[in-house]
């Protein structure tokens, strides 16, 4: 590969990323993407690498459970161990701030 990747592909990568760059920032990034893509070719080129995938790199013999339908417990029921509830709701404390 060139020495750095195309500019169009470092302006379509912000693109998707939705980051503004600067002509340096992309020259930089460039040449850092290209490090980064020859790395990764270095992987595909060992042996095997395709034919068997190492998941874990013990083997797991996980005995799983069966499923088992129950009846759903009622709202009313729920509600108990609610700290709050407002009609058929139950009430959490908002996570995300704008």
């Amino acid at each position: 590969m060139e020495e750095k990747l195309d500019l169009s592909v470092i302006e379509h990568v912000a693109a998707l990323a939705r980051i503004e760059l600067t002509e340096e920032e992309k020259e930089k990034y460039a040449v850092d993407l290209k490090k980064l893509w020859d790395e990764v070719e270095k992987i595909s080129e060992i042996k095997n690498y395709d034919e068997e995938l190492l998941i874990t790199p013990v083997e797991h013999n996980i005995e799983l459970r069966e499923d088992i339908n129950n009846k759903m417990i009622s709202f009313e029921e729920v509600k108990k161990n609610a700290p709050r509830t407002s009609g058929n709701f139950v009430e959490v404390p908002v996570m995300i701030h704008e």
